[in-house]
């Protein structure tokens, strides 16, 4: 977490106040943590919906005659195929193959796309782009011109339609909708999201972000829908086995290593980073699920052993309130991932059991 500076808040920093928000320093912003406890968030989000503050995220937009192509280079993966109004998921690599982000990009038409990226990481990724931009193609940082919040969870989409037309909510996952009105709010929606349930991604301007996730709310009563912080994100995307920048992946770490290969088009002519995954090989390493069968939760960074042998570290790691267990993901030795292999994982010292069992941990049905 970056906690250098003074942190920034978001437009909805006195709406999380007043709601009871724990507030805590990430990604140079003040964000609420929690409001009446992670596991309830987390529940309702699985069985109801949840209402999440996510205005940190960056966007950028890319425009201009040569976008495409600038995509195509940047990004592993694939855009001449991409409609507007559809969203990719994409790694972004360096020179050595290791992971610059992961990010979502928005096409609006063939010569605007926009791109969102990890909030710790938006000035990395901007100069990164910039730096890399060739021909006639313009990248303007538009994160401050953006407010973002995510409703997420099985009954969102009833949500939704109580403060918007039923024709503008997109009816596709990766799909979105632009210059809509929700609550009388100009928004971009998109049926996106980072929990592994079905829900939905709310892009308007900062001044109107209030209105929004108050009417939001507002309509969400009767439902359930409770805002949630961090917490229950975190606990949500692990349990979804969803990766994480700086967890399942970083600058070492590619993103076939992390099992990402279905966003890598090794096929396309050149991407920057795809010299030196060609050079790599097959990954030697690769991304597991565990559930911890002995007491204890792993986190990340915890030393992964197969008959007192190590074989790789934790990744990411919680106990996951909706399957009622402590699970983790974690980067071992490509040897040794076969599901139902037992397993040790050190934990302040001690070694405690586990077991590899298939990702996703948890899929919405």
């Amino acid at each position: 977490m970056d906690q250098s500076g003074a942190d920034k808040k978001t437009p909805l920093y006195e709406k999380h106040l007043a709601a009871g928000g724990k507030m805590v320093p990430f990604a140079g912003y003040q964000l609420p943590v929690q409001y009446v406890g992670v596991i309830e968030e987390h529940m309702a989000v699985r069985q109801k919906a949840g209402l999440f503050d996510v205005s940190h995220m960056g966007e950028v937009l890319i425009e201009g005659p040569d976008a495409l192509a600038n995509l195509m280079n940047l990004y592993t993966n694939a855009f001449m195929k991409l409609a507007d109004g559809r969203v990719r998921y994409s790694p972004m690599c360096n020179e050595q193959g290791g992971t610059v982000d992961d990010l979502l990009i928005y096409r609006f038409d063939e010569n605007h796309y926009l791109v969102v990226v990890n909030a710790a990481n938006r000035e990395k990724d901007v100069a990164w782009m910039k730096e890399h931009l060739f021909g006639d193609a313009k990248l303007t940082d538009q994160s401050d011109d953006y407010a973002q919040i995510a409703l997420q969870g099985p009954l969102s989409r009833e949500i939704l339609a109580k403060v918007c037309s039923e024709t503008d909510i997109p009816e596709k996952y990766y799909s979105f909708t632009k210059d809509v009105q929700v609550a009388g709010v100009p928004c971009l929606l998109s049926q996106t999201g980072y929990t592994g349930e079905h829900g939905y991604e709310l892009y308007c301007k900062p001044e109107d972000a209030g209105t929004l996730w108050d009417a939001l709310l507002a309509a969400g009563k009767p439902e359930g829908l409770m805002p949630c912080g961090l917490g229950a994100r975190d606990t949500l995307r692990l349990e979804a086995a969803m990766p994480l920048y700086g967890h399942e992946m970083d600058e070492e770490i590619t993103p076939l290593e992390t099992g990402l290969d279905f966003a890598v088009k090794m096929t396309k002519e050149d991407f920057i980073g795809k010299k030196a995954l060609v050079e790599r090989g097959e990954p030697k390493i690769a991304r597991i699920g565990l559930k911890m069968t002995g007491r204890g939760i792993a986190r990340e960074h915890n030393e992964v052993y197969l008959d007192g042998s190590k074989i790789g570290h934790t990744t990411s790691g919680t106990h996951c309130p909706y399957l009622g267990g402590a699970y983790a993901m974690a980067l071992v030795d490509k040897n040794h991932t076969e599901v139902g292999t037992e397993l040790e994982v050190e934990i302040r010292g001690k070694k405690v059991s586990a077991e590899i069992v298939p990702l996703p941990f948890y899929k919405h049905s």
